[in-house]
């Protein structure tokens, strides 16, 4: 029979990330020695405690259905982890536990979102922003950051880019794939703007517990009651845990909002898988020591990427405020050559690095920012240390 596939995915593309990373793999399977920084994940096990209670949770047979938002106990204790940590005042029926903080995302798109609807997405953004919009069949309006702003979103450019039809800001801090993130001072002037408008906020907060240099990370949701009405707070165990393949992300936020995900979540994921929601409990409630011990090491690997990058002819790289990632910009380096070929891209600097330097980066047009790349620090030192020499040998090479 004749395929035809839905008319929506000619919007999707595949992930870049994803992709970079399989080709590094696959490289490294045939021996090549590729030093990758693709990865979005911490390269830290996920803690022994956590392991442990998922295994107890497979042997005392908790591997049945669950309630559809997660187990009562799961969502208290996000409700608690909130109240502790940021004086955030939750519901169990305003949280909804779903396969990691992505299916969050996607859930929350699917709810809210209709054709004509706009959705306001700072540049760089995490490449699933847009992708998930467009499944929701609704439009995403990129708005650029610059680097000599921080990469952050001005009450002004939010200002200018709301329309009738827009139904959302996504905020993501501390950012994928820059790092940046916000004070409470510039939070609250998009608040201000948001609240006029009276539009959503989806705050992708994922990494908020991976912050340096003292910088305090501040819920959009803390800055009012009607602020918090308004947000949707999105986060999950993935990145403070290093627990990506455990897939718990949730949702905090307006009850019937929550209670439509639930609906929807119930025709097609159904429940979490029950043994990871075990885990995910026992990373929220038990010692946090291992998140400052992740946290002590990214920030000594941060410190040193920075200060390479900036050394390097032609390149210049801003200091991450958290995350794991940094975002150089290679724009320096555009217009040289290489035998041949012309670097013209950040696609072109990252074939030209993969293939002849054996270093895998993911290139900005991916994030919507062609001037520069993002590269994972979720490595080792060493491994670090090998592929910014490599880097800066490439960038010696180019005439």
């Amino acid at each position: 029979m004749e395929v035809k596939i839905a008319g929506r995915m000619s919007q999707i593309k595949p992930s870049p990330t994803l992709a970079i990373t399989a080709k590094a793999k696959a490289l490294k399977a045939q021996g090549v020695d590729v030093v990758g920084f693709g990865a979005g994940e911490p390269d830290f096990d996920t803690p022994e405690h956590i392991k442990e209670a998922a295994v107890k949770a497979l042997k005392e047979g908790f591997t049945k259905y669950t309630p559809v938002p997660g187990i009562d106990e799961l969502r208290q204790a996000v409700a608690d982890q909130l109240a502790r940590d940021y004086g955030l005042e939750y519901a169990k029926e305003e949280i909804i536990v779903s396969c990691g903080a992505k299916h969050s995302l996607y859930n929350i798109a699917m709810v809210l979102l209709e054709p004509g609807d706009e959705v306001i997405i700072p540049s760089p953004y995490w490449v699933t922003y847009p992708a998930q919009v467009y499944i929701a069949e609704a439009t995403p309006v990129i708005v650029e950051t610059l680097d000599g702003n921080d990469f952050k979103l001005t009450p002004e450019q939010l200002e200018e880019a709301i329309t009738p039809m827009t139904k959302a800001l996504i905020l993501n801090y501390p950012s994928n794939p820059t790092g940046a993130s916000y004070t409470k001072e510039e939070l609250e002037k998009l608040a201000e703007v948001a609240l006029k408008h009276d539009i959503w906020v989806i705050s992708d907060e994922i990494y908020d517990k991976i912050i340096y240099d003292g910088f305090q990370h501040v819920p959009f949701a803390t800055l009012s009651p009607e602020v918090k009405e308004n947000t949707l707070l999105v986060n999950g165990v993935s990145k403070t845990y290093s627990m990506t393949g455990w897939r718990i992300g949730w949702v905090a936020g307006n009850r019937d909002v929550v209670a439509a995900m639930n609906k929807l979540q119930s025709q097609s994921t159904s429940n979490p898988t029950s043994m990871a929601q075990s885990a995910a409990l026992a990373a929220l409630q038990g010692p946090q020591d291992c998140v400052a011990e992740m946290v002590k090491a990214f920030q000594e690997r941060r410190d040193y990427i920075v200060q390479r990058f900036n050394s390097m002819e032609g390149v210049s790289c801003f200091n991450p405020s958290g995350a794991f990632y940094v975002f150089p910009s290679f724009a320096g380096l555009y217009g040289r050559r290489y035998g041949d070929r012309v670097i013209q891209s950040s696609l072109d600097f990252a074939d030209y690095l993969l293939n002849e330097f054996k270093v895998a980066i993911v290139p900005g047009v991916a994030f919507g920012e062609d001037k520069g790349a993002r590269l994972s620090y979720a490595t080792s030192m060493e491994n670090i240390k090998k592929g910014l020499d490599r880097i800066e040998e490439a960038i010696s090479q180019l005439k």
